[in-house]
């Protein structure tokens, strides 16, 4: 089993930064595929971003491109997401991801609320 911790979700003013962290634990590799989801009240579970363990491969959800950005550290088995320019649209549960690749990913973390006020 391998468990994920997301952390550093809250309550932030359009226009501001959060910078979400999740630690993977457990039986985790670093060679397996981190990403970020979110779902907002009354919709669908969405992609943000998604990264392979080397870091080659890199998909970001067109409407966080250019404000959003996914990185790694594999010898913390942790994987951030730095979201800029916030904007009341953002406001979700963001959930941390990891599995065999970047379109299997199958193990979840509990997601942790951002909520940005206009």
């Amino acid at each position: 089993q391998v468990q994920l911790q997301e952390s550093g979700g809250g309550l932030v003013q359009a226009g501001g930064s959060l910078r979400l962290s999740c630690v993977a634990s457990g039986n985790w590799v670093s060679r397996r595929a981190m990403g970020w989801f979110r779902q907002a009240p009354g919709k669908d579970r969405e992609s943000v971003a998604v990264m392979s363990w080397s870091g080659s491969i890199i998909s970001i959800s067109d409407s966080v491109k250019g404000r959003f950005a996914i990185s790694r550290d594999n010898a913390k088995s942790t994987v951030y997401l730095q979201m800029n320019s916030l904007g009341p649209e953002d406001t979700a549960v963001y959930y941390c991801a990891t599995g065999p690749s970047t379109t299997s990913l199958t193990y979840w973390g509990q997601g942790v609320q951002v909520t940005v006020s206009s």
